[in-house]
């Protein structure tokens, strides 16, 4: 029930496979880009002990990696959730061009472009992809539509310092995937992956 569960995430909202594999890539740069990291995630609520995420995932290996990153949904957040936000982000963006970009080259940043070129092109099909796999905001993804890719680069300058883990606020979810990957546990990996589309569904729901 929980493997035709989480397949047909992708079968009914008619994801292809070129869209899954980017986001599974993308998922597997974050856990590298989080695994490098020297501070730490916050914590349930902000009132447990710190998450220390990058702990949990640096011992992982590159087969372990693949293997946590391999979900339906993105791992990674740039604050999509919020509508008020990018709103107003996204009315500034304008004056930008892709050749005029020059910022500091790190693998942050490198990152952030990617994911909100992934972003933009999810938005850009008019359809639920980018709620349903980043938990964008429905009025975001109108926003993201509206603009064009030459506007990209004004948001990199500014959203990596917003990159955060999805459900940062959850320490049993992180838990229970780098415990999974970390065992090779094909069975545990897709319980987390129906975890996480739980989560995924409530924040939707609250965000409707």
């Amino acid at each position: 029930m929980q493997d035709a569960f989480v397949g047909t995430w992708a079968q009914e909202s008619h994801l292809s496979a070129g869209i899954l594999g980017s986001l599974r890539d993308l998922n597997h740069r974050f856990l590298d880009l989080t695994a490098a990291r020297t501070g730490h995630w916050a914590a349930c609520g902000g009132t447990s002990p710190s998450l220390h995420l990058a702990g949990q995932v640096a011992p992982l290996s590159v087969a372990q990696r693949a293997a946590a990153a391999a979900c339906p949904y993105a791992l990674f957040d740039l604050r999509f959730q919020d509508d008020g936000y990018w709103r107003s982000r996204l009315q500034s963006a304008g004056a930008w061009r892709v050749a005029d970009e020059s910022m500091p080259e790190d693998d942050t940043v490198r990152f952030v472009r990617l994911a909100l070129f992934y972003a933009w092109h999810l938005a850009s099909t008019a359809g639920v992809e980018a709620q349903l796999l980043l938990g964008m905001n429905g009025n975001t993804a109108s926003a993201f539509r509206r603009i064009t890719v030459n506007q990209l680069p004004a948001l990199v300058v500014t959203e990596s310092a917003h990159l955060s883990a999805r459900w940062s606020d959850c320490a049993a979810y992180w838990s229970a995937l780098t415990a999974a990957a970390s065992r090779a546990d094909p069975a545990a990996l897709r319980r987390v992956q129906l975890y996480g589309l739980q989560l995924a569904a409530a924040a939707r729901l609250s965000n409707s």
